[in-house]
């Protein structure tokens, strides 16, 4: 029997957009207090205050409505929403696999759309696998997301959005409970302490979804800045895993600057072979790309780089590319994600046979590499790793495929 479910929005159900407006989701405490105060409903000396109520309803309660904000005068709370928004992306379609993945396709405007992927039982409990980008510049060759352009970065906000998004889906937000909160945000007098849902499901969050985040590493940081604030949304660093093609030149800030796990889309142990499958190597091959693994700031043993690898069957499968990828790895505190290759339409790849992903993995676990081999989800919705790609783009590209040559 078929259990997946496949939901389209109906844009007549929809409110309508409210241009002019100010949409607080993704802004920063400092940039909430200067939107205050351009509006002229507080003081300068009210607006700090202000920003850190507002800032704690809307990440860390995820309230969509000002009249929730019960710390606050009515009549603020009434004049808020005419210049400002606590918006969400615009769901496009939700999507449940069989397996219980849920992706989502989010439109930020005409022609911008963009994936996010909630995968359970993964972490400490599940993962949301959001986008940085709409699109990708990188063309690597396995993956359906590099066959689509570039459209644009995704904003701190966007970003934010997703996360937001995800737990509004899974009623994931803390009630307010009985007893006093201690947060210094003008909570603590008479309100409550925040009660979340047993047995949450959204644990962690990786950075692999459309897009290199590091070709957006000043949004991404941002972004990670609310994710992980212990008022705001409340995901701790160590939960956030950041995936990169091998943007050599960022890796070292992205540490500095997010404090984020580091993951490296690898797929082959040498240069040849990878100026195939990831073409940014010709740019930053790999003996400069594993010096920057082996400078990232925190690395250690208990903070380990993940390599990725996808089995391609026939490509970089062999024996001899398992002892060479224990070769590449030596000496960097690491563990190997193998990924059984996810078919998308279109592609000349197929994924390794089963025993062969085993034995690649059982030679890497001898050399000492913890290498589990990733439990392909989400397949039967084009949500697995490798298969994004939004529904914009391949109308696009089949109207392309239509349209007469000039």
């Amino acid at each position: 029997m078929d259990t997946r479910s496949h939901t389209v929005i109906d844009p007549q159900t929809r409110p309508a957009p409210r241009p002019g407006r100010v949409n607080l989701v993704g802004l920063s405490r400092q940039e909430m207090a200067d939107a205050l105060l351009a509006t002229g409903l507080v003081t300068e000396k009210q607006a700090r205050m202000r920003a850190s109520q507002i800032w704690h309803w809307v990440y860390h309660y995820g309230v969509t409505d000002f009249a929730a904000m019960t710390n606050m005068a009515k009549g603020l709370r009434a004049q808020l929403p005419e210049h400002f928004t606590l918006d969400r992306p615009e769901v496009v379609e939700a999507q449940v696999s069989q397996d219980g993945t849920r992706k989502w396709l989010l439109r930020y405007g005409p022609g911008v759309e963009a994936e996010t992927v909630f995968i359970p039982d993964v972490g400490k409990a599940g993962a949301l696998c959001v986008s940085s980008q709409v699109g990708c510049t990188l063309n690597c060759t396995f993956c359906h997301t590099g066959t689509q352009r570039l459209v644009r970065n995704l904003t701190a906000g966007e970003i934010v959005g997703q996360v937001m998004l995800a737990r509004d889906a899974l009623g994931e937000w803390p009630s307010r409970g009985a007893g006093p909160e201690k947060v210094g945000t003008g909570f603590s007098s008479g309100a409550a302490t925040p009660k979340y849902p047993e047995d949450r499901r959204l644990s962690n969050i990786v950075f692999m979804g459309m897009g290199e985040p590091l070709y957006n590493l000043d949004h991404v940081a941002t972004a990670m800045d609310i994710i992980a604030d212990h008022e705001g949304i409340g995901i701790s660093r160590r939960r956030v895993t950041v995936s990169t093609s091998g943007v050599v030149p960022k890796i070292t800030e992205l540490g500095e600057r997010t404090g984020a796990m580091l993951a490296i889309s690898l797929h082959a142990p040498d240069d040849e072979l990878r100026n195939q499958l990831v073409p940014l190597n010709k740019k930053y091959p790999i003996a400069e790309l594993m010096d920057a693994c082996r400078a990232y700031p925190g690395l250690s043993n208990a903070k380990r780089i993940t390599f990725e690898y996808v089995m391609l069957k026939g490509v970089n499968d062999s024996d001899a590319h398992a002892k060479a990828l224990i070769q590449l790895l030596k000496g960097v505190p690491a563990k190997i994600n193998l990924i059984p290759f996810n078919p998308w339409p279109g592609t000349d790849y197929e994924c390794s046979d089963w025993a062969t992903i085993e034995r690649f993995g059982t030679l890497l676990n001898k050399a000492g590499y913890a290498s589990p081999i990733r439990t392909p989800r989400g397949r039967d919705i084009l949500a697995a790793c490798g298969q994004l790609k939004s529904e914009s783009e391949k109308q696009w590209a089949a109207k392309s495929r239509l349209r007469p040559a000039t």
